[in-house]
């Protein structure tokens, strides 16, 4: 690395260099993972509130990965591979004035990895 910043090179590499590369990541994740880049409408108005939709679903996201998935498999997984193995599942939903029901297939894989996620958000 090649820099005029004044500083230990080794400090310097760690905490500028490798949280830029990890945000252009993040901003890459959200492009791919949520589709924020598909602005395909002629007006300004349907794009903004597309991309709006987007960086509030990577907020949720990132919410679920930094507190739900904390200490598990999918803590540092990516958006998409969370969405494709936690929301993209098929369920049954029953639901009664007093309960939401979730019924999952009995070959689901991480069944016990989505409880640990409820239970975290709804105690």
């Amino acid at each position: 690395m090649v820099t005029n910043l004044v500083g230990h090179a080794q400090r310097l590499y760690d905490q500028l260099y490798c949280a830029r590369g990890e945000m252009e990541n993040r901003i890459k994740e959200q492009q791919l993972g949520l589709f924020s880049d598909r602005t395909s409408c002629h007006y300004w108005w349907p794009n903004q509130f597309r991309l709006l939709l987007s960086s509030c679903a990577y907020v949720l996201m990132e919410a679920l990965r930094r507190l739900g998935l904390q200490s598990t498999e999918l803590a540092r997984a990516q958006v998409g591979t969370i969405r494709l193995k936690l929301l993209k599942i098929g369920a049954v939903i029953t639901r009664n004035t007093r309960r939401v029901r979730i019924w999952f297939s009995s070959a689901f894989p991480l069944k016990d990895l989505f409880k640990f996620c409820l239970a975290y958000f709804y105690g």
